[in-house]
């Protein structure tokens, strides 16, 4: 399954969440899917992500390593049918909505319970959707700096394409100094 389409899955269960184990369970299923997305952008995204995303995939795993088993649903990770990231640039951005999401939810949870207990799994999910986040926006900062070069480098290619067709034979205009060795007009 697309990430984009797994995201989607996690945001609608998210809203839905009406107890405050069932809003931790969603945390640690978000971090379940930013751990696999970030080891598939890290094995076949595009090469200026996968450094980033092995940071994404190393956050995830650790936050997943916090999680009560029992707290994740009967069902195992979402993640775990995560096929491909066809647009890692889609993927990440809901990716980063989910995380924000998760995030809020869980200041919710941590704010309204009296449990120490949950309280500090709250705050442990909250640290670990926080770091996922950075590792998102670093990533789609990245993605958008490489599309900006992209984007220049074909403006470039457009302006000396069309100097050709001018005539310019791609060189741009320049003052051209006079050479001592050719022969200058007098002035009569």
């Amino acid at each position: 399954m697309d990430a984009e389409r797994l995201v989607a899955i996690g945001r609608r269960a998210l809203a839905e969440c009406r107890a405050a184990l069932d809003v931790v369970a969603e945390a640690w299923q978000a971090q379940a899917l930013a751990q696999a997305i970030g080891s598939q952008l890290a094995v076949s995204g595009p090469q200026e992500l996968r450094g980033e995303a092995r940071g994404l995939s190393e956050a995830g795993g650790r936050a997943g390593m916090l999680a009560d088993p029992a707290v994740l649903r009967a069902g195992g990770p979402r993640a775990a049918q995560l096929t491909e990231v066809a647009d890692p640039g889609r993927s990440l951005d809901a990716l980063g909505t989910l995380l924000g999401e998760v995030g809020i939810a869980l200041v919710g949870v941590a704010c309204a319970t009296d449990e120490e207990g949950l309280y500090w799994q709250c705050i442990e999910a909250i640290d670990a959707a926080d770091e996922s986040s950075d590792h998102v926006r670093a990533m789609l900062h990245r993605l958008a700096l490489c599309e900006r070069e992209r984007e220049r480098r074909r403006g470039h290619g457009w302006e000396r394409d069309r100097d050709r067709e001018d005539g310019a034979g791609g060189r741009e205009f320049a003052a051209r100094r006079p050479d001592p060795a050719e022969p200058t007009a007098s002035p009569p």
